[in-house]
């Protein structure tokens, strides 16, 4: 019995002995298995991101947001270094699967990050499209839930870090004005405006407090007295925290502008044609040349315009006197097109939205084995913002569930919104585009969880370009003028290779680029103006539509031709989505080895 005993502790002792190796390795050193480093890294990650983990739907760290002080942000670069070192500390040659997959994905995602890390100072921290200012606005009325008075007190705590997150900001601002990154003065004009927007009404109709009181109105046994306590706790961070940040905010902008150019592309920096590479890269995840992608997209706006044509001119248009601009433009006019300018044609459109979506999803089974079990749902774009941004948007649910997918419609401008074009924003934003490959994205099961997050603009951007024309050869878009839409949304994407590299690399001015898009595209002015002004500020995002479509289309019309009756349009959307977002070198391998596991 003694000698049991003993040996039962000894076990003990090396099963503890054994875990704390293996503890301190996971947390200090190389993890024995790459999993746990992948899984390590993304843990590291969450932890020094609150407001990630709030997104996700979890309540953890739930009264903080992000650090973003230069101190947090060199220790973040310091991590990455590492962590490049340690994912090559791996022998890539040992794995297979899933578990190469993984290497590969994290391997081009590191090394991107690596190849930005003299760029640090090169993007505009704030635009009219993006920054704290309207990040945190975002943030706290879609992701901050409030379910009880803990969690509304951890949002006034949240409040008042907001002075703290605004000057690290500036801070980092400050320094791309010392590297010659200063925007362009009309792009610091209209973010001024929007910081106004934000900043200038009363305290009680801040878009924060109206969140905020709107949310504590629906807790139950609320008492008054908690209440009360909560709206004197609130209105004392709005007025003490969150304007003064604002203030000072827009004050800096305002002494940036005077500073300002009207100069456009990011040529003008420093290295800005080097930079404008990497962008490139960093969001087609190809190595095409500007030059290349500027080709490519006037080859693709002239086959689109026929098609354009020969649709109108079978329904009677006049396609030879008449640009497409100039025939897409009086069309989007037609009042048989348009909904009324007012508050229930607003309405009215939301609805055909949701009813639009509805319908598709319902006939997905056929052509999609994985099919998301996140809903969507279709709001408008809020006040403050709808000026600047773009005809819509979309963002992921919750990991939990708990909160649906949301597509975002621009209802600003109703005349920029016909109803010959709301199918396929609807089927690019939501079903089967970005909805479904973001959904399906989150609900990936044995995977690092890295893989859930990770995104690459070509293969998302170019998914959901995809989708549009998946949704037309399905038959969702039989109506001609329907189709016009369609090809008007393509037509856009490729006029964004034109005048995203006109910009940056041709060094176009901003007008150049809006009157070409508007000829070429028939869009509405402010949708046009938006747009433009939109690639001034992210460099090479536009590009990634239509390269990724095209790789997609190519992709799948090469399964198409190598595998004959053996072909399922079913398996390969699965084999596309069943990764969640991936490098399109990367998803042409996985294809490669579908046609040959199943030739």
């Amino acid at each position: 019995m003694k000698f049991i005993w003993k040996l039962l502790k000894r076990t003990l002792l090396l099963a503890l002995l054994a875990g704390t190796i293996f503890l301190v390795n996971l947390i200090w050193f190389k993890p024995f298995f790459i999993g746990h480093f992948y899984n390590k890294i993304f843990i590291e990650f969450a932890l020094k991101n609150p407001q990630m983990i709030t997104s996700m739907g979890y309540k953890f760290f739930y009264d903080e947001l992000n650090d973003n002080s230069q101190q947090a942000n060199d220790e973040q670069l310091e991590l990455l270094k590492k962590d490049y070192e340690v994912l090559h500390n791996y022998n890539r040659d040992q794995l297979k699967g899933q578990e190469l997959l993984s290497y590969d994905i994290l391997d081009w995602f590191l090394q991107g990050q690596m190849d930005g890390i003299k760029y640090n100072d090169y993007g505009y921290s704030q635009t009219q499209k993006h920054g704290q200012y309207m990040g945190i606005i975002n943030f706290m009325t879609n992701m901050h839930k409030i379910d009880d008075v803990g969690d509304a007190k951890d949002y006034l705590s949240r409040l008042s870090h907001i002075g703290r997150v605004f000057d690290n900001t500036l801070i980092q601002v400050n320094k791309e004005k010392e590297a010659g990154v200063i925007p362009p003065d009309f792009i610091i004009q209209k973010t001024l405006e929007n910081m106004h927007n934000i900043r200038d009404p009363k305290p009680e109709e801040n878009e924060l407090a109206k969140d905020f009181m709107a949310k504590i109105s629906k807790l139950k046994d609320l008492d008054d007295s908690t209440k009360s306590e909560l709206e004197t706790e609130l209105y004392k961070q709005i007025n003490t925290t969150v304007l003064p940040a604002y203030d000072r905010m827009i004050a800096f902008y305002e002494d940036l502008l005077k500073e300002a150019d009207s100069y456009a592309g990011v040529w003008k920096f420093p290295n800005g044609e080097e930079y404008y590479q990497y962008q490139i890269k960093a969001n087609t995840t190809t190595d095409y040349s500007p030059e290349y992608l500027h080709n490519l997209g006037v080859q693709e706006v002239d086959r689109i315009v026929a098609e354009i044509k020969a649709i109108l001119s079978a329904e009677g248009f006049d396609t030879e006197n008449q640009t497409v601009g100039e025939l897409l433009n009086s069309l989007s006019k037609d009042s048989r097109f348009l909904y009324e300018d007012s508050d229930s044609g607003r309405e009215s459109i939301i609805k055909d939205y949701q009813k639009i979506i509805d319908e598709i999803d319902t006939e997905m089974a056929s052509s999609f084995g994985v099919l998301p079990k996140g809903k969507v749902e279709v709001r408008k774009v809020p006040e403050y913002k709808e000026k600047t941004a773009a005809g819509g948007y979309y963002e992921r649910p919750s990991m939990d569930g708990s909160r649906p997918g949301r597509f975002y419609a621009n209802l600003y401008d109703i005349t920029a919104t016909p109803k010959f074009g709301m199918r396929t924003l609807a089927y690019h934003e939501a079903v089967p585009g970005h909805h479904f490959q973001l959904a399906i994205q989150n609900e990936l099961k044995g995977l690092p969880m890295f893989r859930g997050f990770l995104s690459f603009s070509g293969f998302t951007e170019g998914w959901a370009l995809y989708a549009e024309k998946l949704a037309y050869e399905l038959g969702f878009q039989q109506d001609p003028f329907d189709n016009v839409g369609r090809l008007q949304a393509e037509l856009m994407r490729a006029v964004r290779l034109v005048v995203d590299t006109g910009i940056h690399h041709k060094k176009w001015t901003r007008e150049q680029a809006i009157d070409y898009m508007f000829s070429t595209t028939g869009l509405a002015m402010s949708d046009v103006e938006s747009e433009i002004e939109r690639y001034i500020v992210w460099p090479g995002q536009a590009l990634a539509y239509k390269v990724g479509m095209i790789k997609i289309l190519e992709l799948r019309e090469k399964a198409k031709e190598s595998m004959g009756d053996k072909f399922s349009l079913k398996d390969f959307h699965d084999v596309v989505l069943r990764n969640g977002a991936i490098p399109l070198s990367l998803l042409e391998r996985e294809v490669n080895q579908y046609i040959k596991d199943n030739s």
